[in-house]
């Protein structure tokens, strides 16, 4: 599917065909599409937990204020922004740049200077800040790709968080931007007409604010 085709046609679907597996390989696919996301240093700080099997969908489910396409979607995705990515990930992402060439030998530790006040300490404000805002990109692009190998999603804010971390042992230093349900839509189901949205002209604005 075209990728602008497949923006205009993603929907949030509430009504799952409940029971249609998504393959190994599809999910793989899907996973790796939506790594090639944009992150902030490359830091890719998000993690993410499949939840497939159908007790483990009822316990999370009843963290989700027992919303049904918890358990009828196909899997549900638990979203996770680590704020510790800099300290995993930074060694990695400079090895990667010196060696493809977009950074000389001697300019490493200047990155690693820069990362480190642009983000602060690991408990900072603006560390937790980094790993929501970029892992947002990921979950934005993963359910766009959905779209475009034919499955539907819907990302979900109405869960509580810390009964998602204590049921599948997610440490208390981990945020957890959203779930996303993923599958197919239910067959027969006729989707209403997208909802409103504004005008361009309410939130864009040129040069100024």
């Amino acid at each position: 599917m075209d990728v602008i085709q497949a923006i205009k046609e993603r929907r949030s679907i509430n009504f799952f065909e409940i029971g249609k597996d998504i393959s190994d390989d599809k999910l793989k696919e899907l996973f790796e599409i939506a790594n090639l996301s944009p992150s902030s240093f490359n830091l890719q700080p998000w993690k993410v937990v499949v939840v497939r099997d159908p007790e483990r969908k009822r316990v999370l489910r009843q963290c989700a204020f027992n919303q049904p396409k918890v358990e009828e979607a196909s899997v549900v995705l638990i979203v996770i922004a680590d704020p510790n990515a800099m300290e995993e990930n930074i060694d990695r992402m400079l090895d990667s740049w010196q060696g493809l060439g977009y950074m000389k030998p001697e300019m490493r530790e200047t990155y690693r200077g820069m990362a480190n006040n642009l983000y602060g300490s690991i408990d900072s404000l603006k560390r937790k800040i980094f790993a929501v805002k970029n892992t947002s990109l990921f979950a934005m692009n993963l359910m766009i790709a959905a779209k475009g190998l034919g499955l539907e999603t819907h990302p979900m804010d109405g869960f509580d968080e810390e009964c998602v971390k204590k049921e599948f042992n997610i440490p208390a230093d981990k945020i957890i931007p959203m779930l996303i349900a993923v599958g197919y839509l239910r067959e027969g189901v006729t989707l209403l007409p997208r909802a409103w949205r504004r005008d361009i002209k309410e939130f864009v604005r040129y040069n100024y604010y």
